[in-house]
């Protein structure tokens, strides 16, 4: 049996390499739709392998218990057969990763081929559950079997996030597109990422024209819906489209890997082979746009110490610095066809729902925040809104061009960033790593962790751009105060439903009364009355007789699971549940279960019951 509990070791330890180096680092398959599929059968997986890990370290089954213990190794085999098929048909394997995934299932059948005589000898014994102790490899089991059930957990969620309930993300958290009287049309590369969703979402609400150049263009229509265009090759677009600005942010995300020679050409190859797209189609444009705001970072300027950095400062020859420099270079190739031209070198930029924060604050949040070295290292830092509301800015003022600093006014020390990140939790910080471990561990990538630079944004404030989070403080305080649990409120609600539907009409006419009760600003409006009362969010009146959509008195629109939870965070008698349904495993599984189950269940009924009970269902 020790032979078997050293190759159980070994593959655990091979298992946890390949989730941690592939599925997270290199694949990011969390973040894939596509990868839907595929990390199902993971999250099936893990759960099975949790539960070996405990029968095997812990236990030795008897009777019918080995016969289970055998069921699951068997269905365990069905599962990994089945996930290299879903993976071949839905992303192309790194070598190294399918060369681990044959040694992996090579070492499993290894295990078998000791542990199935074994097992089959133990269900000729009484059916138990006989206790044993193998000594160090039971606690390992047990750490193993804790670690790859957490790890299921996790993957469960991205599977329920992923699916998102079959719920677009423009129709969870609804656009409402602005209106003016002369649309710009704005090109923007790389708008499915942090920056770039944040920057579309701001345009089309101020009434911009957007075009999406997107690869994953079903990611793109979901976090978009009709609002924008999205197209998947700038050839595409005709000669003759009239395009008044570009942004381009595309390029591959500089911090996962380490920055072997394929990775750094990857970096490369990510930002020029778009860029040199972008000035094909402004050559071949009729009427050329005003201008192109291109990407760039601080690394221009390399590692400068406490030297003060404005845009004149000079770069130097490390990999980053060319990387940005090379970029650069690039774009300005636009001003051959009389385009004005903007570099933003951003820092560190500061949100909620992407970029670096969510990876910083989720171990400072444990206790766990990281000073680097001794911290005394600048860290240049820019809040999201500032950042988009300083591209919005480079576009309308036309008398800005070249480079420019996308950093807030008051930069950091990387220690002080850390304490302040504590304070703003409630945490302590007195965790450090020394910086010849992370020089190890990331090689020259480590410079993005040990080195920085104090870059001060010159050229904006000099052409009167006013920072709303000019204070790192202030910044995280607000970032906190957006992702902050719905709470128990006063505010007042708008709510948009089908009262053409019974369950509905009771279900919302007992909230009303509640609300009532309790004199809470609570406004139900059917949708059947007010049809195009939700029109400038894209929404017509069958998406609003399919599900729930409410309207806070900011403005925001809420659809689905969400626009529950704003009226039982209003309604005394409901709170527990505003808070139950807010829960990291309970949101999406909530979500999944009104969006796959109680949606398609009530519209299917409403259409049964046509012109008695629900008379205007079947109207298109």
């Amino acid at each position: 049996m020790e032979l078997v509990l050293i190759m159980l070791t070994i593959q655990a330890l091979m298992g946890a390499f390949d989730n941690l180096y592939h599925h997270e680092i290199t694949e990011r398959l969390p973040s894939k739709p596509e990868a839907r599929g595929e990390l199902a059968l993971h999250t099936t997986r893990e759960f099975l392998y949790a539960l070996i890990f405990l029968m095997i370290g812990w236990t030795q089954p008897q009777g019918l218990w080995a016969l289970f213990l055998i069921g699951l190794m068997a269905v365990e085999i069905v599962v990994t057969l089945w996930d290299f098929i879903i993976e071949d048909q839905t992303r192309k394997l790194p070598k190294f990763e399918r060369v681990l995934h044959t040694v992996l299932a090579i070492n499993f059948g290894a295990i078998l081929a000791f542990l199935l005589p074994i097992l089959w000898a133990w269900t000729q014994l009484p059916t138990a559950l006989v206790p044993v102790n193998y000594g160090l490899f039971t606690p390992v089991m047990t750490v193993f079997a804790i670690g790859v059930f957490l790890w299921a957990l996790r993957d469960l969620v991205a599977v329920i996030r992923l699916g998102g309930g079959g719920l677009p993300a423009w129709q969870r958290r609804p656009i409402k597109k602005g209106q003016q009287a002369k649309p710009r049309t704005v090109l923007v590369t790389g708008a499915t990422g942090f920056i770039g969703n944040h920057l579309v979402r701001v345009l089309l609400e101020e009434g911009d024209d957007v075009i999406v150049l997107a690869r994953d263009e079903k990611k793109a229509k979901s976090l978009f819906g009709p609002h924008a265009e999205v197209v998947s090759d700038l050839a595409l677009i005709p000669d003759d489209r009239k395009i008044d600005a570009i942004v381009n942010l595309a390029g591959a995300p500089v911090i996962g890997l380490p920055w072997t020679k394929a990775r750094r050409q990857a970096l490369l190859e990510s930002r020029l082979g778009v860029t040199a797209q972008v000035n094909e189609l402004i050559q071949r444009l009729s009427e050329k746009p005003e201008c192109l705001i291109n990407g760039s970072a601080i690394g221009f300027y390399g590692n400068r110490g406490d030297e003060p950095l404005d845009e004149a400062g000079g770069s130097q020859d490390i990999f980053m610095a060319e990387l940005c420099r090379r970029w650069e270079e690039a774009a300005k190739l636009a001003r051959n066809f009389g385009v004005r031209v903007c570099c933003v070198r951003t820092g560190l930029v500061l949100g909620h729902d992407g970029g670096a924060l969510p990876q910083l604050a989720r171990p400072a949040a444990f206790g766990l925040g990281v000073i680097f070295g001794r911290g005394d290292h600048w860290q240049s830092w820019i809040h999201v809104a500032d950042l988009v509301a300083l591209i919005r800015y480079l576009v309308d003022h036309r008398d800005i061009k070249g480079a420019v600093n996308g950093t807030a006014p008051h930069p950091v020390r990387q220690r002080d960033f850390v304490k302040i990140l504590g304070r703003v939790l409630v945490r302590p910080v007195w965790l450090r790593v020394p910086k010849t471990l992370i020089r190890l561990a990331l090689g020259e990538m480590a410079e993005i962790f040990t080195e920085g630079q104090k870059v001060l944004p010159v050229k904006a404030q000099a052409h009167g751009f006013n920072f709303h989070y000019p204070m790192l403080e202030g910044a995280l305080r607000a970032l906190r105060h957006d992702k902050a649990k719905v709470k128990p409120n006063r505010e007042p609600l708008t709510v948009y439903y089908n009262h053409a539907c019974g369950i509905c009409r009771r279900e919302i006419g007992h909230y009303q009364k509640l609300a009532e009760a309790g004199k809470r600003p609570l406004e139900c409006l059917d949708i059947n009355s007010h049809p195009r009362a939700l029109a400038a969010y894209g929404l017509g009146p069958n998406d609003i007789r399919r599900r729930l959509y409410v309207l806070d008195g900011d403005g925001h629109l809420f659809g689905g699971v969400d626009s529950f939870i704003r009226i039982w965070a209003l309604i005394p008698r409901f709170h527990g549940l505003a808070v139950l349904a807010q829960m990291p495993l309970v949101n999406p599984l909530a979500g999944l279960i009104y969006e796959r189950m109680m949606v398609p269940w009530l519209w299917a009924r409403n259409q049964r019951l046509k012109r008695t009970e629900c008379p205007v269902c079947h109207q298109e």
